[in-house]
């Protein structure tokens, strides 16, 4: 089988990219970019319409929504998954693809693959309880079950770890990134 049919990955389109953004940086500048609605409540919608990216506006096959909301305990109505909840799925979706990615590169044939991710946070800091607690996860766990052709324990690792190494989302929940916020 030759690459780009094992797991479904173009590794060949990945790796010319790569060139290309090696020979032209600029051609790797991308602005992603997501519109928010309030709903009622604490229920909020989103809309991903396009994004900027080779030097030129693009858009997706389609467009795509997310909602947003918070569980009845916080005196809401639950219509849908909480913001943290969606990082989460962000970041297992991130680090999935690249663990495809990865095992493409390296023509190893995967069966299946399983994140199972949990974060903790205390959330007396955004309810205002606690001015010393942060509002973000304290402590964010990933754990794979990969069923891989040929794969041992060493090979399963090294994929998660290289995947880790090329996810842009764990890259933005492991290190400071600049957002600033306007009103207009």
């Amino acid at each position: 089988m030759s690459k780009g049919e094992i797991n479904g990955v173009d590794t060949a389109h990945l790796l010319f990219a790569r060139g290309v953004v090696g020979d032209a940086p600029a051609a790797g500048d991308y602005t992603w970019r997501a519109s928010n609605e309030w709903v009622h409540g604490t229920h909020s919608r989103t809309r991903i319409d396009g994004y900027f990216g080779l030097g030129e506006e693009r858009a997706h096959k389609s467009n795509y929504e997310f909602e947003a909301d918070h569980p009845l305990e916080f005196n809401a109505k639950d219509n849908a998954a909480t913001p943290v909840e969606i990082v989460l799925a962000g970041l297992a979706s991130c680090l999935t693809a690249g663990v495809a990615a990865v095992a493409e590169n390296r023509e190893i044939k995967l069966r299946s693959v399983k994140a199972t991710l949990e974060a903790d946070m205390n959330i007396g800091g955004i309810l205002g309880a606690d001015p010393d607690v942060r509002n973000g996860f304290n402590d964010v766990r990933v754990n794979y079950e990969i069923d891989a052709d040929g794969a041992g324990q060493a090979d399963l690792e090294a994929l998660v770890a290289q995947s880790q190494k090329i996810s842009a989302v764990f890259d933005i929940m492991t290190n400071p990134t600049n957002v600033s916020v306007s009103v207009s």
